[in-house]
């Protein structure tokens, strides 16, 4: 597991609930292991954005930010958001409508209890992680 960058971070997780808090954790080595593999992404800044854990690209300033989390409105679900004014969320949901759920164009989520559909979210993270780079491009 990687280390966290902040003491407020990993402070956060530990207060999750327990039924939730492995799969956010596995969706928290996700971002890292996605971030790795993603042409083009550099170093990942940790950090606290509305009190939830939030992924961002540093260096270069390629993505947009990751929020990662847990809602009592979906207690059972591990939620992602991105930036209401990306078009991320309506790609993913056009990509992927049948493996998430999701609410407005910020929020995608999937059951804590359930397998993680894992490919599907490395490409939304991926999305997600070189978005300004991608739109600079277009």
């Amino acid at each position: 597991m990687s280390v966290f960058q902040s003491d407020d971070v990993e402070a956060i997780f530990t207060a999750y609930p327990d039924h939730v808090r492995d799969s956010l954790l596995s969706l928290r080595e996700l971002v890292f292991e996605t971030a790795g593999e993603t042409q083009g992404v550099g170093q990942i800044e940790e950090t606290l954005k509305w009190g939830e854990p939030s992924y961002l690209t540093s260096r270069p300033k390629s993505g947009s930010t990751i929020r990662i989390g847990w809602h009592d409105d979906k207690p059972d679900h591990c939620s992602v958001f991105f930036h209401c004014q990306t078009d991320l969320i309506a790609t993913c949901r056009e990509l992927y409508g049948q493996d998430f759920e999701f609410e407005g164009n910020r929020r995608l989520s999937y059951r804590a209890d359930g397998p993680q559909p894992t490919e599907a979210l490395k490409h939304c993270l991926a999305l997600a992680l070189t978005y300004h780079s991608r739109k600079r491009k277009s």
